[in-house]
């Protein structure tokens, strides 16, 4: 009998609880919340995380229009969309967005390009259910708060 196993245990798909967190984007700096966000919708927090295996769990971001920039960013960060045609090259700077009419989807965006590419990141990112106020229809999962403005004081803007 061997003292120490030299196996990797690898989650299987249906071996994977899936739990429901919740976050209040209140005055949340928008990169730092949306770093916690993608690894919690990776698994990474969980000691059994498997690269090829969707093993995170599922996150209600509300008052996502209240997200906060540092520094000059929300006037300086452009937002880049092509048209597909030649010179079809659009930009949106990040305080149009968030005054606009989908203010979310600043948040959602940063969350997007830090899931990786293709199915498993489309998988993924599915379990993300962003709202710009602070109604969502989720109550009934009994979703734990995830306070991501405590885990570090520059998670928040101070007001």
């Amino acid at each position: 009998m061997k003292a120490l196993m030299k196996t990797t245990k690898s989650a299987k798909p249906h071996e994977v609880e899936k739990k429901w967190h919740i976050v209040d984007a209140e005055g949340l700096v928008v990169g730092r919340a949306a770093t916690i966000i993608a690894n919690v919708l990776r698994g990474k927090h969980k000691t059994s995380f498997t690269p090829h295996v969707d093993c995170g769990d599922n996150v209600i971001v509300i008052n996502a229009e209240k997200v906060r920039f540092t520094g000059n960013k929300t006037a300086q960060k452009v937002y880049y969309k092509h048209t597909g045609y030649a010179g079809g090259i659009k930009g949106v700077t990040a305080e149009k967005v968030l005054e606009g009419r989908f203010p979310e989807r600043v948040l959602e965006k940063a969350v997007e390009r830090m899931i990786p590419r293709g199915p498993l990141g489309r998988q993924q990112m599915r379990n993300l259910r962003i709202f710009a106020g602070s109604e969502h229809p989720h109550a009934a999962q009994n979703p734990e708060v995830l306070d991501i403005a405590s885990m570090n004081r520059k998670n928040k803007v101070g007001a």
